[in-house]
């Protein structure tokens, strides 16, 4: 008799078991929350409580985490829809969500340049991009149309506009060769070092987050649910752990030397300024290195998720895209003379508070709203296939154990990407 050994090696095709789980991690959502009010906290200009943020204490800030967590989201969501409705109800699923961010990117532009225009102040309007909307407003509107305009602070949108709109094909070429669309994807980012690579943008010629650089983080977070497994061993082992550390230490030390002018030159002009536009890869192995640790410090189901702050966190991690359209809007009104925040640090503590209560106030409501538009527990979604809906099937399901594919259908992914 031969001797079966088990392998976790996943086949070709086949469907990895995060696609067929069910479940949330409250993890993914307070983190892409905690970078929601880091990003708010960072854009607004010489502001005393952007040194609660990460960008003052290593070399990538919460723009890294904002990418990272959107292709984990992205494949969680998208997965599941595709175990639940088929590659025809997945790739209509993410052209919904591209469009959604399509839509909010253009009215978030135009919401600019109204704050920008009832601020009446000039400064302002060269500091948020929006002074050729106002002198040239037809090209401008045609070229955000096409997302090659965009004001200041509103850069990741187009980007996620993008990222939906290929995730289909990427999510197809995930689920069969893993590994090598990693590799195409590190072989794009690449060249964007090398030979400079960049996407055409207007009227300045530059995409503040190359898309050709930053995709290589949204297929990193994809690829982690898909094929993760491979190395999670390392990642949770010891010696990761120690070197992560290491790398943090030193770019602390180096960060903080460059702030308070403690370095020498030469090691200054060789480091920074790091460049952000096409994700440097010192950036880049310092947020893999924040991410090894905090993977330690926060284990799954770890109770401290539970606590108010990070509950509030949560909910803005939820609601993603309204609330990072508020942080834009919220650190736009911050510069408005009537604030005049440049030196009074109380202005400047209370505005950052203010932005994040209101942030946080928010996404609450939205999450109150969207629970009041939630069917009751036990009624059939509209759009689970006829076979689901079965009586037979459901008499089945009722039995025994559900199927681990039956278990995907009848209880949709709460993801929103």
């Amino acid at each position: 008799m031969h001797d079966r050994t088990h392998t976790s090696k996943r086949l070709i095709g086949e469907t990895p078991p995060e696609f067929r789980s069910t479940g949330r991690d409250p993890r993914i959502d307070v983190c892409r929350g905690i970078a929601l009010w880091w990003i708010f906290l960072d854009h607004v200009p010489n502001n005393v409580g952007s040194w609660l943020t990460l960008r003052n204490y290593g070399f990538c800030d919460a723009a890294e985490i904002f990418m990272f967590i959107s292709g984990v989201t992205c494949a969680l969501a998208y997965g599941r829809a595709r175990q639940r409705d088929g590659w025809r109800g997945m790739v209509s699923r993410s052209l919904w969500r591209a469009w959604d961010i399509y839509a909010a990117f253009l009215l978030l532009a135009l919401a600019c340049a109204v704050l920008v225009y009832v601020a009446g102040s000039d400064h302002l309007a060269d500091d948020s991009n929006t002074r050729v909307l106002f002198e040239r407003p037809g090209a401008a509107l045609a070229h955000a149309a096409i997302l090659q305009f965009r004001p200041v602070n509103t850069d990741v949108l187009p980007v996620f506009v993008i990222c939906h709109v290929l995730f289909a094909p990427l999510l197809w070429l995930l689920l069969r060769a893993p590994n090598v669309t990693l590799g195409l994807s590190l072989l794009l980012y690449a060249p964007v070092h090398i030979f400079g690579w960049r996407v055409p943008a207007w009227p300045d010629g530059v995409w503040f987050f190359n898309p050709l650089a930053w995709q290589f983080l949204v297929v990193l977070g994809a690829w982690y649910v898909i094929e993760g497994k491979t190395i999670r061993d390392w990642i949770t082992s010891r010696p990761a752990l120690v070197l992560s550390t290491l790398f943090l230490a030193t770019s602390l030390v180096l960060a903080l030397g460059q702030h308070i002018k403690a370095l020498p030159q030469t090691v200054t002009d060789l480091l920074f300024p790091l460049d952000k536009s096409n994700l440097s890869p010192l950036r880049l192995l310092h947020f893999l290195a924040l991410a090894i640790v905090a993977s330690w410090l926060v284990p799954a189901g770890w109770r401290g998720l539970s606590t108010p702050m990070l509950r509030g966190a949560r909910w803005c991690g939820e609601n993603s895209l309204p609330i990072y359209c508020l942080g834009v809007l919220l650190a736009l009104v911050s510069q408005f003379d009537l604030f005049n925040i440049s030196n009074r640090p109380a202005m400047q503590i209370a505005l950052s508070l203010g932005g994040v209560l209101m942030m946080t106030a928010v996404a609450a409501l939205l999450n109150a709203l969207s629970t009041k538009r939630k069917p009751a527990v036990g009624a059939v979604d509209w759009k689970m296939p006829a076979a689901v809906t079965n009586r037979k099937v459901e008499d089945r399901a009722r039995g025994t154990v559900l199927d681990a594919q039956l278990r995907a259908v009848t209880a949709p992914s709460t993801y929103c990407p």
